[in-house]
């Protein structure tokens, strides 16, 4: 039976200290916004039925913080959501809203750190701290055949949740691993603006990535 998957963090979580200092700037300052934990973004059928996990680094301080949605909001979700409906998994419109109707279709969206960090970069310590939440995520979808990892962050914690080594598994965008649990894990880079902005990551190379991976999470 699979294990469940616990609840997030308190809203008030105290586990990070220049977490927690930021999200209390942020509550000042912008008292409508989410500023707290952000859940996953699940598939609208089942939670058993998740064959794909996507995950992301961090909420956006304007996307998912603002929102509570993960990768909605700024232009990551732009290019996320636009790419899963293209490739049916995603229906509906995204509309950069958490009520914009969009659904998931055997996918699951979430982040290995569940809090903004400052300028988008958590720490080592706060990655750890996040771990044990993705570590049962994983651990609780029975159905589950790739990992998708935006970034070397998000590769790197997929890995210590599943207790590999990174080295045996080194980042490369595109490349696709096979690991001992029967997991694929694919690797991207991030969709986030200054990768596309810089050329680094082109739409059609992301395209390749959810294309590379059709066969792993196929029914």
């Amino acid at each position: 039976m699979a294990a469940a998957i616990p609840t997030l963090p308190d809203l008030d979580c105290p586990h990070c200290p220049r977490l927690v200092a930021f999200r209390q700037s942020n509550r000042r300052e912008h008292p409508d916004w989410h500023n707290a934990p952000v859940a996953p973004f699940e598939p609208s059928g089942a939670k058993s039925d998740t064959r794909l996990l996507i995950v992301g680094l961090a909420p956006g301080l304007r996307g998912a913080n603002r929102t509570g949605r993960p990768f909605t909001g700024d232009y990551a979700g732009d290019l996320l959501y636009a790419t899963l409906l293209r490739h049916g998994l995603a229906r509906g419109r995204y509309d950069a809203r958490p009520d914009d109707g969009l659904r998931l279709v055997g996918c699951r969206v979430t982040n290995a750190v569940k809090c903004v960090p400052p300028q988008n970069k958590p720490t080592g310590a706060e990655i750890a701290a996040c771990r044990p939440f993705l570590a049962e995520e994983i651990a609780a979808l029975p159905k589950l055949r790739a990992v998708l990892a935006l970034g070397v962050v998000a590769h790197g914690t997929v890995l210590s949740c599943l207790n590999l080594r990174k080295a045996a598994y080194p980042f490369r965008h595109g490349a696709i691993h096979h690991l001992p649990q029967g997991l694929a894990l694919a690797d991207s880079y991030h969709c986030s603006r200054y990768n596309t902005n810089t050329g680094r990551l082109t739409p059609e190379m992301f395209d390749e990535v959810f294309r590379a991976l059709a066969p792993a999470i196929a029914t």
